[in-house]
């Protein structure tokens, strides 16, 4: 049976910081994004001083309150043809590597795989050293080689794809739009 309803982007957050003012602003001039949040993004943002405001206008916002993570069942009724994950902590990538599915952003990130949902994802830990922004300002960080190692494991995932700038993530995220619109043509 064919879909005729159109479809968004499926836009998750998790708990980082890093890239997170960048990432908002990367998703407000996207039209039918909906947003995730998993429980620490929502401690997150507003030590960022970023909240629902900072969305874009009309985005459909869901927290991560359900054990079974109910929402991600719009992925097999094709309400999203694609997934950002954008900034993902190197504990969401850790999961994403390891096939657990037990928040809202991993869940989403399971069942996009499932339903062959391309997928973006912007790591945070992706260098040996880095400069990010914290509440207090910029910090120094040195990403563990674990949380390296993972990012190139997920690198070999089907359909997704793993940038590490906004620069990369916007290309990634016009590529894909570019993508579905020389397809409906």
């Amino acid at each position: 049976m064919k879909n005729d309803k159109i479809s968004h982007i499926a836009w998750a957050l998790t708990g980082a910081g890093h890239f997170v003012p960048e990432c908002l602003g990367a998703m407000r001039p996207l039209d039918g994004c909906d947003v995730f949040l998993s429980k620490a993004a929502a401690e997150v943002l507003p030590m960022y001083g970023l909240g629902s405001g900072d969305f874009p206008e009309g985005a459909r916002i869901y927290h991560d309150k359900a054990a079974s993570s109910p929402i991600v069942a719009r992925f097999y009724s094709g309400d999203y043809h694609t997934l950002v994950v954008a900034p993902a902590t190197s504990n969401s990538v850790a999961k994403f590597v390891s096939g657990i599915s037990d928040t809202l952003v991993t869940n989403l990130f399971a069942q996009a795989g499932k339903c062959r949902i391309p997928t973006i994802v912007l790591g945070c830990d992706t260098a040996p050293d880095m400069e990010t922004l914290a509440p207090g300002g910029v910090v120094k960080v040195y990403p563990r080689q674990i949380d390296l190692d993972n990012v190139d494991r997920l690198r070999s995932f089907d359909l997704v794809e793993v940038v590490e700038t906004v620069e990369e993530l916007d290309a990634a995220i016009g590529r894909r739009l570019a993508c579905l619109n020389t397809s409906s043509s």
